[in-house]
């Protein structure tokens, strides 16, 4: 079957794409060593200037792109024009520092010199997820590229045009060909560029089950892996935090992109002594959300990315009520792919519900008596993707914080993406960071050369 786009607001077909047959696959990926072996030898200014251009595209072009990723997985407009934005923020941080974050760093020897330099490995294949389909190829792309690797990019399935999309904006900025790569594959195909020995690494940004099976076929190959998976995100709201910019946070936490986000706050853990004032609050906000087109402006609520992903995520309903989890509001389809903003309370710790994490509107509310109750349900979860506390103690929050198991823990603000900031998780949410310094030398040789004289002793 071919690879098809479709509009989840209305189920309509947009577009299809033959997949690529093994001999194309391969072909590219030989084109994409051909390349990285250019590539590399460039200056640091040479590939910024490419980057740069790529951002330029990028920005001119935002309409154009968002409306693509809209109409494709659904997220409202102004969410799209937003991933843009930020993308564009994350390729030129890079363009703009990734010389300084790869300067080698020279060690401190008795006898002679020593320094470790940081060399591109190769190409690099990254499996992409839909839900910001722009943003996650970019977090993966930028560093790597600006590091002197190359990219091959599997997209996911439903953004075959966004997929397309990017890598003519690399097109369009002048890069070699082979320098960023699409390749339209479906996932069973994977394995075909893992076992390739032209690659050197391996990305993915996706689901524990795919994190698996992709660590699991990198490490026949020993081949690097970074994994950025899901999140059941802790949202600890204490009796001195202020109540109504919790609430407001809560919702958009929940609800930036109909809540499918790998970092979005998912379980709601609130001090008995505030709990009944928040739980009503919280809940009168979802309730006000108005589904429509997301491509209108007046729209607060938008489809899920599928009908299929809306059928699953009603199936975790039934099945947290029926193990005794009750609704406190929504539950419900609305249409096609829109589903209600969804509260469960009472979800037990013997539920699958508790594990689970519920990619879409649904929100888990739990109460704590003190905050040990707090940090014992925020770690009780097989996810340490990232978190938030809110309280206007300083010290207090530091100390929650700081016993949160999790890749990030925010202060009165919830769990965001930016550029200089780290990001990444433990447990069940992967390993390996992306963005900030750190991103940039995930994929590089961390190679020592030591200098010493014929007069230095053993």
């Amino acid at each position: 079957m071919p690879i098809r786009s479709v509009n989840p607001y209305n189920n309509q077909l947009l577009k299809t794409f033959d997949e690529l047959s093994d001999e194309q696959l391969d072909s590219l990926v030989v084109r994409a060593y051909a390349a990285y072996e250019d590539w590399r030898r460039l200056d640091y200014s040479k590939r910024s200037e490419v980057l740069k251009k790529v951002a330029s595209e990028m920005r001119s072009k935002r309409d154009q792109l968002a409306r693509i990723s809209t109409e494709e997985m659904g997220k409202r407009f102004g969410e799209s024009k937003g991933e843009l934005a930020l993308s564009v923020k994350i390729i030129e941080y890079y363009a703009e520092n990734g010389e300084k974050f790869l300067e080698p760093q020279k060690i401190s020897v008795k006898y002679g010199e020593a320094e470790v330099r940081n060399e591109p490995i190769g190409p690099l294949l990254g499996v992409m997820p839909w839900n910001f389909p722009y943003y996650q190829v970019v977090r993966f792309a930028a560093p790597n590229l600006m590091a002197g690797n190359v990219v091959l990019i599997k997209h996911a399935s439903n953004v075959p045009q966004t997929a397309v999309s990017i890598e003519e904006l690399f097109r369009a900025a002048g890069a070699e060909e082979g320098i960023y790569t699409n390749l339209l594959v479906k996932g069973s195909r994977v394995d075909r560029v893992i076992d390739n020995p032209m690659i050197a690494g391996v990305s993915l940004t996706g689901s524990v089950e795919a994190g698996r099976a992709i660590a699991a076929r990198a490490g026949e190959k020993l081949k690097k892996v970074v994994l950025e998976l899901g999140g059941s995100d802790p949202f600890i709201v204490l009796e001195d935090a202020n109540l109504d910019k919790a609430v407001d946070y809560a919702v958009f936490s929940r609800m930036l992109n109909t809540g499918q986000q790998c970092t979005a706050a998912k379980r709601f853990i609130v001090s008995q002594k505030v709990a009944d004032k928040f739980l009503s609050a919280f809940s009168e906000k979802l309730q006000s959300l108005q589904p429509g087109d997301p491509m209108d402006d007046k729209t607060t609520l938008a489809p899920l990315c599928s009908e299929e992903q809306a059928n699953k995520l009603l199936e975790q309903i039934d099945q947290a009520v029926s193990s005794g989890a009750k609704v406190y509001t929504g539950g419900k389809r609305i249409k096609g792919a829109f589903i209600e903003p969804t509260i469960l309370t009472d979800v037990k710790s013997d539920s699958p519900a508790y594990k689970e994490e519920f990619f879409g509107p649904v929100a888990l509310y739990f109460t704590a008596q003190d905050d040990d109750e707090a940090i014992a349900l925020a770690n009780d979860s097989p996810f340490g993707l990232g978190g938030s506390v809110f309280t206007e103690n300083p010290e207090r929050a530091k100390r929650i914080a700081s016993a949160i198991q999790s890749g990030m823990v925010f202060v009165n603000h919830p769990t965001l993406s930016s550029p200089e900031l780290p990001f990444g998780g433990v447990k069940n949410s992967g390993f390996g960071r992306e963005l900030s310094s750190l991103g940039i030398t995930e994929f590089v040789n961390k190679k020592l050369i030591r200098l010493a004289s014929v007069n230095d002793p053993l």
